[in-house]
């Protein structure tokens, strides 16, 4: 009977069904995955397993995550998993009921993402273009600065998700693209405007790219993505980047620790929104299939609103 398959099958099973059904990408699942294993082992040491776990059980669970030092947010992102798992064992029939459906997850303050000003965002663009202009550095070096102010002036100009932003392709950087189409989360697609500053960059880091033809990394050169990589994915990864962003934050003079392509990201919603920009589109541009996610940059609105009335409300204190 399937209620005998173990949990490493089940868990496969529930990951297919959602890369299959939600479209969920790569690293979702790897999270997916190590948050049920997690499970699965505390589960095999009081002798069950996900066919017969109690809620008692997913109760002890979420408590020892606390004795661990996890934080809330941790801990109420492995209820989400594990609530999304026994809902599938449940409509598969694995089960005939479902043990986390009356868990209650941790108490969560809302916290507000880190946001840099434009002040902050200026110094970075500003830093990273005098490195692509920097006298005396090689061919490569300046080839890695221009990529570096490329990827800056995009994901400002965008707001895209790292993932998005590195694995990018060629096509993106036509010189005559006003949109660029843009597959996110469920494989889902949307259309991002480009300003005249990021189509620039990345036309003159193309053609960076192209005058090193015929070298020995032509392979890479005439690579399908806009930031090739010889790794396995074949394009720029996430973690360099993140690397490459601090390194430049630190020589403009800014906290290292405060910056993250995340940040960015942060920065490129909060900046419309203070310059008036609607809740709605800004869940647009940033690919939010719910628009709660995209609340959490009210305060920024809530702010604006306040100066508004302030200064210009025929009875506020002059």
């Amino acid at each position: 009977m399937r209620s005998k398959l173990s949990d490493a099958k089940l868990i496969d099973l529930f990951l297919d069904m959602l890369a299959a059904e939600q479209g969920a990408g790569d690293n979702t699942l790897q999270a997916y995955r190590r948050d049920l294993s997690d499970l699965s082992e505390f589960l095999a040491h009081q002798r069950q397993s996900f066919a017969v776990a109690e809620t008692q059980s997913l109760r002890d669970y979420l408590a020892e995550l606390d004795t661990r030092g996890f934080k809330s947010s941790s801990v109420a992102r492995r209820l989400s998993a594990l609530r999304h798992l026994f809902r599938f064992l449940l409509s598969e029939r694995i089960r005939s009921d479902d043990p986390a459906a009356i868990l209650s997850g941790p108490k969560r303050g809302r916290t507000l993402p880190k946001v840099l000003s434009i002040a902050d965002v200026d110094r970075m663009l500003t830093r990273a273009k005098a490195l692509t202009e920097a006298p005396g550095t090689s061919v490569l070096q300046r080839l890695r600065a221009m990529r570096l102010y490329c990827l800056l002036e995009v994901l400002y100009a965008t707001g895209l998700r790292v993932s998005e932003l590195v694995s990018l392709p060629r096509s993106a950087a036509r010189h005559d693209a006003r949109m660029i189409v843009v597959r996110g989360k469920g494989a889902k697609e949307r259309l991002v405007p480009l300003n005249d500053a990021s189509r620039q960059a990345m036309t003159d880091y193309l053609a960076a790219m192209e005058a090193q033809k015929g070298g020995r990394k032509s392979s890479v050169v005439t690579a399908k993505w806009l930031f090739p990589s010889f790794g396995e994915s074949g394009h720029l990864t996430r973690q360099h980047f993140a690397r490459d962003l601090k390194e430049l934050a630190a020589t403009a003079g800014l906290a290292p620790r405060l910056v993250s392509p995340h940040v960015l990201r942060h920065a490129f919603a909060s900046h419309l929104l203070h310059n008036g920009a609607d809740l709605r589109i800004v869940q647009t541009l940033l690919g939010h299939t719910d628009i709660s996610t995209t609340q959490i940059y009210t305060h920024v609105v809530e702010e604006r609103l306040k100066s508004l009335v302030r200064d210009l409300h025929p009875l506020a204190e002059k």
